[in-house]
């Protein structure tokens, strides 16, 4: 029996070289399916951070209006930071994440009670824009805009809505 597995274990040169080469390319071919698949996923997590952030402004707005007597007027980027920390205003203080890049009152050039809506402007670090706007009316409206250069639909911008 020992002379049995001698000769058997002489016999196993191991892997040819067409075994070895057909490996190689299965691996090949899965990496190449899987990598694109991956770094999709790091602009994916960018969009939603910034999404996130817009819906975190948004209440902070809302917030802020039931403190002045349900308008928006004075409210700014430094003023949404004051009442939420979590929300940076420049790209420094985002520290590489997305920030608030602009606050737009509604209707144009409100004063007093007459500010009734107003707009937000979230920016990426992909370079996609995010938008949440209360119209006068009351309506939210969420719009974005696909980062230069790539076209819609755009992670999660379709026809330049999120």
């Amino acid at each position: 029996m020992l002379n049995r597995l001698r000769q058997r274990a002489s016999d196993e040169g191991g892997f040819t070289l067409i075994e070895l080469l057909v490996v190689i390319l299965i691996i090949g071919i899965l990496a190449a399916i899987a990598i694109p698949a991956f770094l999709n996923q790091k602009s994916k997590a960018q969009d939603a951070s910034a999404k996130e952030l817009a819906r975190t402004a948004q209440t902070t707005a809302e917030t802020y209006a039931t403190d002045h007597n349900g308008t928006y007027e004075g409210m700014t980027k430094a003023e949404l930071h004051k009442y939420e920390k979590s929300i940076p205003e420049t790209s420094t203080e985002a520290k590489g994440s997305a920030y608030l890049n602009g606050v737009t009152l509604l209707p144009s050039g409100c004063s007093g009670s007459a500010c009734e809506g107003y707009k937000l402007e979230v920016l990426s670090t992909n370079g996609a824009k995010y938008f949440v706007e209360k119209k006068v009316n009351g309506e939210i409206e969420r719009t974005c805009e696909a980062p230069a250069g790539q076209s819609q639909p755009y992670g999660g911008c379709v026809n330049d809505k999120w």
